[in-house]
């Protein structure tokens, strides 16, 4: 079974994971700091900070934006849970819009008919590593006074308007998931240039005390305080290790993702049972994700028969993703179906194909006949 995302982990990576083991720092160390300094380079912010997960990240984010229990934040249907989840985790309020029908990212003309004195931040996802309308997202907040989160979980290495995304929005989170462009195994980051927020996240993940052990004991005090209420959201020496060594390869593997992006395109463009994707001239994508749109009045079967059938010939395809506001512990809480149609409409016909670096020519070639056989099968 060809997965639809695996990481990939070399010698390099195992042996600067063993330095650290044998380091005096297996956590809170001197690795930490110099992962997110690489990090924030690489992505053109001035501040990084690292933390134990992706979701951790948008919680992170979250609270430095300063969303409440009586706030509202305007998100996307169209993304894992844990984008919408960091709301409720601060007590806020979700207020999910509809998708652009072309790329199914957050369309900022309907967060702005959203917007309410109650709305306190926009947080917007970069569906597949296809970076959101970020100066459209900007111009909103800046009318409304509100802050912009950009979930950039996919989008590690990708350009808007020939900047890179990390730098662009007031807060930006990323994944360092095993599937994700680069691993800690599980671990995160949050990028911004503001010093205050970049202090807020550092305090917050780290139960909301002003210092960190490392720095009480170069000064040699065992005098904290906690200031605000914070969580255990540390990223560890040993993580950061890896990750530092990953960043290191993550050009390389961005070309790749994008090469194969480029042949499943090329390859189903005359397919009239399917929709590529759709990219905009301005932006170049870091394709975390390549997902098909079927066309099902094309075909004598739905989404689940070919997804099926995908599996039995061993292409391990998935579906990104349900649309959050479906899930169970949202409809308890009011939200109804079909209020979100562009969104719920592609969830409907949509398979994601692998893609990660490590495919072989010949496992693109493999997923390309599996896709092309089944499709013809369910011809009508």
């Amino acid at each position: 079974m060809l997965p639809y995302g695996r990481q990939s982990v070399d010698e390099q990576d195992i042996h600067a994971v063993v330095a650290a083991l044998q380091s005096e720092w297996l956590t809170t160390g001197p690795k930490v700091s110099e992962f997110e300094a690489a990090f924030a380079k690489e992505v053109g912010a001035k501040y990084a900070v690292a933390v134990s997960s992706g979701t951790a990240a948008l919680h992170a984010a979250a609270f430095a934006a300063g969303i409440g229990p009586d706030d509202e934040a305007i998100t996307t249907p169209m993304t894992f849970a844990a984008t919408a989840n960091c709301v409720r985790y601060q007590g806020g309020t979700v207020v999910f819009a509809d998708v652009r029908k072309d790329t199914l990212n957050l369309d900022p003309a309907k967060v702005e008919a959203l917007v309410t004195r109650k709305t306190k931040a926009i947080i917007t996802v970069d569906y597949t590593g296809q970076p959101s309308d970020l100066d459209e997202f900007s111009a909103v907040a800046s009318r409304h006074s509100l802050t912009v989160i950009e979930d950039a979980c996919h989008a590690l290495g990708a350009t808007y308007r020939g900047r890179r995304v990390g730098a662009l929005a007031d807060l930006t989170t990323f994944s360092l998931h095993p599937v994700k462009h680069i691993t800690t195994g599980e671990g995160g980051m949050v990028t911004t240039n503001n010093p205050e927020l970049a202090s807020r996240l550092r305090r917050f993940r780290t139960h909301g005390i002003t210092t960190e052990f490392r720095e009480r004991e170069q000064e040699g005090s065992w005098f904290y305080e906690m200031t605000e209420l914070g969580f255990n959201y540390r990223l560890t020496d040993l993580q950061s290790a890896l990750g530092l060594s990953q960043l290191s390869k993550l050009s390389g593997w961005i070309v790749r993702r994008r090469q194969i992006a480029a042949r499943y395109t090329a390859a189903f463009a005359a397919m009239p049972e399917i929709e590529t994707p759709t990219v905009l001239p301005d932006r170049e994508p870091a394709w975390h994700l390549y997902v098909i749109l079927l066309n099902l009045d094309r075909l004598r079967a739905g989404r689940a028969e070919v997804f099926k059938a995908l599996r039995a010939e061993n292409i391990g395809v998935n579906v990104h993703y349900i649309p959050v506001p479906w899930h169970p512990y949202y409809q308890s809480l009011g939200y109804k179906k079909g209020e979100w149609p562009v969104a719920e409409s592609a969830y409907e016909r949509m398979i994601s194909l692998p893609i990660f670096p490590s495919m072989t020519d010949d496992d693109v070639e493999d997923v390309i006949e599996a896709v092309t056989k089944v499709v013809n099968y369910f011809r009508k």
